[in-house]
């Protein structure tokens, strides 16, 4: 019997406690998963990918079912090399759901049989996004509840605080 295997693509820029959720809650449904580091040239990230990978590495403690890749172009074409089950997508809120039912029906389209799985994010990580975590960390917020602690230290060093 062939492992059910996910790709749970995104920037991860940086990894926050929501991701994590994400991730813990998918290899309950799923033999193994590929964090896929998409390289989006539109986006300004303030981590680089190694160290995005290293930060989902550790944050997971080296689970064996639980692979780190990063790739460039478009999700659906990475999937399909990678001969996964499916595409896991964590969901916030409706604007996510909007935007995610978009992307899932297009990808639909590109490769068809490919699922897309939508995940919500627990009710305590609704509100985390990467964005806002790197936001509040740039103004010397607490972001101890948001992220893994050597993450927190990471966003502090980088953003000079």
């Amino acid at each position: 019997m062939n492992d059910r295997v996910a790709l749970l693509p995104g920037s991860f820029d940086p990894l926050t406690n929501g991701h994590l959720d994400i991730i813990e809650r998918g290899l309950l449904v799923f033999d193994r998963l590929i964090v896929g580091i998409a390289h989006n040239s539109r986006k300004q990230t303030l981590f680089s990918v190694d160290e995005r990978k290293e930060m989902i590495l550790r944050s997971v403690n080296g689970d064996a079912r639980v692979e780190v890749d990063a790739f460039e172009g478009l999700t659906v074409e990475y999937a399909r090399k990678r001969e996964v089950t499916a595409i896991l997508r964590g969901l916030r809120a409706v604007a996510d759901f909007e935007y995610e039912l978009q992307m899932a029906t297009m990808n639909r389209q590109l490769t068809p049989g490919l699922e897309t799985l939508f995940m919500m994010t627990s009710e305590k990580y609704f509100f985390v996004s990467s964005q806002n975590v790197k936001e509040i960390a740039s103004f010397g917020g607490d972001v101890s509840a948001l992220v893994p602690p050597f993450i927190a230290e990471q966003l502090k060093e980088k953003l000079g605080e």
